[in-house]
């Protein structure tokens, strides 16, 4: 491990340490004292030894704290923490604080929800842990019960206890065994009262077992989004058992409006106190911000564990003290990533889990998980699917963890500015024996993709490049004949609805691939200006704030009306297909050119629709503006021949392209290639 020999490396090369900070040894003396405190508080058992003292054991640590809805939280959000047998308008338990609610007389309450409930599978597969309590003081009078659930959604009872303490507060404890969790399952309690009130404080999930102490850093990207950001370090420093356990912040400012100049930064800034550190550099995109967050990660002595976090969300703390726990008590070193919810529908599990399918060359769902899940709809318990335990081969970087370990083994990101670099990371580290766990329980809430336009928008050219890239890295079959279909159908798709500038994008995507890996540190700061000045060409690509901006379409609503209905049957495609080409090939009606034809809401843009228009406004994904997109035949005809050009080349030099990157990927993840990407003027 880092800290053995003679000093950290990362692919063999070596990093210079730095001091440790004096807030390091400060805070690290606090947790020796607060570890020898056999009743310590929630917030200590949860902290954990940094800096100097990173390999000491802690006995009874907190895995996994029990925890309440914020008093500003929207109602949707509680039933991610609480399951309440009523409506939300004849709920009758009281929330105190995050570690306290209060239950009235005859009263039902569960604790099995996507927060408070124990993944005990995934800590069975994973981690040396064999055996997890659950420790909880009440007071009052009442039941507890312990629960837990098989791979099928099956409930069974484990046992319960019926007490009555008078007043004065009582600890409990509840063991169980994580031996029979191998394919799936959680662990919950139930607490019912009948003729008194009974308060629950300070639950949490602990193991007795030592657990070594690693160190963590957070890295948060961020580019033009203070209030974001600010939001996302204030909730950081909003717990103190996460302070307790993160020796720094890195902030890698790379916007023109910085997180600095925010009018609450300076009050989240003294509660960071010298744990935070502000970088500001130009925009080298996800890549390069996460690689200088990992790279100063790297470099700051002691640090053990790196935490990856996006700017745009909203966080849930505990989710940092999770992840942390599970990546500590692994019986070898896995990347720990989070699950996201749905940032615009706060009780939506968004991605449970995801896969690169390298036969398909495509990430998707993982198998057996759960997609856009509302659990204010239905319940952890109810819904059976949520509880075998599911394999990701990769986690977005909206927050993900890595040991050191990870880092100086498998290198630093590829230098793909924003898409796929999560995705390719994942599975160079698995190759070099590392794999991904998604862990559920541990969560932020992010703007869901289905939200973004980024399969059309500018971030196409980076989509394509970059999944090329990746597959010629990491795929073990022959992908050309799946990248050609693919790519043929999507360009077809494209031009009948009047995207040319995305295939165009995807022109420069497929001509940038096949020059091969020396220009990508380059392309981090030349691709995006060339990729905007390449769109400015194409009306698709010019947005207007509103649709009344234009003259009013001319047709009737009700005429377009059947062609909403996409053709399903084979023949039925193939006739649409065959019209809407042959429309394209003909010269539009003049009066198209500046009055559309339709008004067209994103969900309704699809290309059975629009390829028989001339003319027509799209919206965007969220709703903030519209396209005006006109048929052009010439373009058509040119974008259509080139199109089949480049995939004739693709395949062709597919082979000898994959080699050139594969030979180049030591360079293109050294230390020394990324320094002198940061310096570089």
């Amino acid at each position: 491990m880092a800290g053995e020999s003679a000093g950290p490396t990362l692919n063999g090369q070596a990093l210079d340490k730095a001091e440790a900070p004096t807030a390091i040894e400060r805070a690290a003396r606090r947790e020796a004292a607060r570890s020898n405190a056999a009743d310590s508080k929630l917030s200590d058992v949860s902290s954990l030894q940094i800096g100097p003292t990173a390999g000491v054991v802690v006995p009874r640590r907190v895995l996994h704290r029990v925890i309440m809805p914020r008093a500003d939280d929207p109602p949707e959000v509680r039933p991610l923490y609480l399951d309440e047998p009523e409506t939300m308008h004849g709920r009758t338990a009281e929330v105190v604080s995050r570690s306290t609610v209060t239950l009235p007389p005859t009263c039902q309450l569960s604790f099995a929800t996507y927060f408070n409930a124990f993944p005990a599978s995934y800590w069975k597969r994973w981690t040396r842990v064999e055996e997890v309590a659950l420790r909880l003081t009440v007071r009052g009078s009442g039941r507890v019960d312990l629960y837990r659930s098989k791979s099928t959604g099956d409930v069974v009872h484990l046992e319960g206890k019926q007490l009555d303490t008078g007043g004065d507060p009582v600890q409990l404890e509840f063991r169980e065994s994580l031996a029979p969790f191998e394919d799936g399952g959680w662990v919950w309690f139930d607490v019912a009262t009948e003729r008194k009130s009974l308060t629950i404080t300070e639950a949490a999930w602990i193991v007795d077992e030592p657990l070594p102490v690693r160190t963590l850093a957070v890295a948060i990207t961020t580019f033009n989004r203070p209030a974001d950001c600010v939001t996302a370090l204030a909730a950081l420093a909003e717990d103190q058992a996460v302070l307790d356990v993160v020796a720094k912040v890195f902030v890698v400012d790379q916007g023109s409006v910085t997180v600095r100049d925010h009018q609450r930064f300076a009050d989240v800034a003294a509660r960071l106190g010298d744990r935070l550190v502000m970088i500001n550099q130009e925009n080298l995109g996800g890549s390069g911000g996460f690689s200088r967050g990992m790279l100063e990660a790297l470099r700051t002595n002691g640090v053990e564990h790196v935490m990856l976090m996006d700017d745009d969300v909203r966080l849930e703390p505990d989710s940092v003290l999770r992840a942390h726990a599970f990546a500590s008590a692994s019986s070898s070193p896995v990347i720990v990533g989070a699950q996201m919810l749905n940032l615009q529908v706060r009780s939506q599990l968004h991605a449970m889990g995801e896969i690169v399918d390298l036969r398909t060359s495509f990430w998707r769902p993982a198998p057996g998980s759960v997609y856009q899940h509302d659990f204010a709809k239905l319940s952890l318990r109810e819904q059976r699917l949520l509880h075998a335990r599911i394999h990701s081969t990769y986690n977005g970087w909206w927050m993900c963890l890595f040991p050191r370990e990870v880092l100086e083994r498998t290198g630093l990101p590829l230098p793909l500015f924003i898409k796929w670099d999560d995705a390719e990371y994942a599975l160079r580290a698995g190759e070099c024996g590392f794999p991904t766990v998604t862990l559920p329980g541990s969560a932020i809430w992010h703007m869901p993709w289905t939200d973004k336009d980024d399969a059309t928008d500018w971030t196409a050219y980076f989509h394509l490049r970059n999944r090329l890239i990746t597959l010629a890295l990491h795929s073990p079959y022959d992908v050309r004949r799946v990248i050609v279909q693919d790519g043929l159908r999507n360009a077809f798709k494209h031009l009948m609805a009047m995207e040319y500038s995305t295939v165009a994008l995807h022109h420069k995507s497929i001509e940038d691939f096949l020059d091969g890996p020396e220009l990508l540190f380059a392309s981090l700061r030349d691709a995006l200006p060339a990729v905007r000045k390449l769109r400015e060409g194409y009306d698709d690509a010019r947005i207007f704030s509103s649709a009344q901006q234009l003259p009013m379409p001319l047709f009737d609503p009700v005429r377009i009306e059947a062609l909403l209905d996409p053709p399903v049957h084979p023949i039925a495609i193939a006739k649409r297909a065959l019209c809407t080409v042959s429309r394209h090939l003909r010269s539009p009606q003049p009066q198209t050119r500046e009055r559309p034809q339709i008004n067209v809401p994103a969900r309704h843009a699809r290309w059975f629709l629009l390829g028989m228009m001339d003319s027509a406004t799209v919206s965007n994904a969220d709703g903030s503006g519209v396209a005006f997109r006109k048929r052009d035949p010439q373009q058509f005809r040119a974008l259509l021949a080139r199109t089949i050009a480049l995939y004739r080349r693709l395949v062709n030099e597919w082979h000898v392209t994959a080699e050139r990157y594969r030979a180049a990927v030591p360079e293109l993840t050294s230390v020394e290639s990324w320094e002198h990407a940061f310096t570089q003027v």
